[in-house]
């Protein structure tokens, strides 16, 4: 029996950012995790740093969080770049709704311009003809997050943090954990499994989404921005049984990741033909170049769905000394950091970041 003022299940980039902290609050921490440290949902995200505009407390996140990742920017193992973002619009009808957007960015202080059918083009010169123009927010930026998360562990346990690597927790047991070995660990407990959060916390509603994403050989500087249609958060945020919406990113080593595809509670990993032809059908329209690039892997992964979108980030009602910070969908990557200092802020309790009562897992009770 083991004694810490708290223990981490899970060690993708949420949990990893979360150890990594507490550490550096001056906490004894442990780490449990039954696989590769960020091998699970973080290891099949594409790593952009977005800020999504239509959720008043997403948008906060996201914010807090983009503050937050500056401290990487000059990281090696983070593979940095600043990109920008380019959400394109396909009709005027959806460039007329630009401005609305780069308000809420503005109020936000998240820079962001408009951008007519010429500037567009002059930006990304290989989209497909007939586009509207676009919205450009240049100072958003594209990580690799295994490699995130895997040094954030690193420089948790150099800090004191006890790692538990391959083990699996079991259950949670009063005042702890109990581990696949016999081993209780005790302390507050604080879940970040992603996906597979019901094993340990099946009274809070969660659902996964099956994605796919293909990536590509190296054609340095053929795309310069990470590339959305303004229609992604609708594929995102809807409740189709599946949906694609085209997202291109350009990787630092030339190399472009393809999204994106939602299924609606497919859990195999195993690549679907024809879900991946679909994805990349929609890809084509925008960006015809690819269809003359080599791929040389496809993949899926699992987003963790809450039922209002929203993360769980906070005390677990009901449940003494244990936490949550799991839910995240297509934004684990980007809102690690917030969530990190959000869950650490209320856990010491500081005056938090942000506001926290939109994520508060309470709110499934009502």
């Amino acid at each position: 029996m083991s004694g810490f003022d708290l223990i981490v299940v899970g060690a993708g980039i949420v949990g990893a950012s979360c150890a990594d902290l507490a550490v550096r609050c001056g906490l004894r921490v442990a780490v449990v995790e039954s696989g590769v440290p960020g091998g699970g949902v973080t290891a099949a995200s594409m790593g952009h740093l977005v800020a999504m505009d239509d959720d008043p407390a997403e948008l906060a996140l996201a914010r807090l969080s983009q503050r937050l990742w500056e401290d990487f920017a000059a990281l090696p193992e983070a593979e940095f770049s600043r990109c920008g973002t380019l959400w394109l619009a396909e009709t005027p009808t959806q460039l007329q709704r630009i401005p609305e957007r780069i308000a809420r960015l503005a109020a936000a202080g998240i820079e962001a311009e408009r951008l007519d059918a010429r500037a567009l083009y002059a930006c990304e010169p290989h989209l497909a003809p007939g586009l509207a123009g676009g919205m450009r927010v240049p100072r958003e930026a594209v990580v690799y997050p295994p490699r995130v998360a895997a040094w954030l562990l690193a420089r948790a346990q150099a800090g004191g943090a006890a790692v538990y690597r391959g083990r699996r927790a079991l259950a949670l047991a009063p005042g702890g954990v109990r581990l696949d070995d016999g081993t209780v660990l005790r302390g507050q407990v604080l879940v970040a499994t992603g996906s597979d959060l019901p094993e340990l916390l099946p009274a809070l509603p969660l659902s996964v989404r099956r994605g796919h994403l293909v990536i590509t050989d190296r054609h340095p500087g053929l795309v310069r921005h990470q590339l959305l249609e303004l229609g992604y958060a609708d594929s995102a945020h809807g409740d189709a049984d599946s949906s694609v919406a085209f997202n291109v990113q350009p990787r630092p080593s030339g190399q472009l990741l393809i999204g994106s595809s939602r299924e609606q509670g497919r859990r195999e990993r195993e690549v679907d033909p024809s879900m991946l032809r679909r994805m990349l059908e929609r890809a084509f329209e925008f960006l015809p170049v690819l269809r003359g690039l080599q791929a040389i892997r496809a993949w899926t992964g699992l987003r963790p769905c809450t039922p209002d979108g929203r993360p769980y980030i906070g005390r677990v009602a009901g449940r003494p000394g244990v936490w949550v910070a799991a839910g995240h969908e297509g934004l684990g990557v980007t809102t690690a950091p917030g969530t990190a200092r959000l869950l650490l802020d209320l856990l010491l309790g500081q005056p938090p970041a942000i506001d926290p009562a939109p994520y508060d897992p309470a709110r499934v009770a009502a």
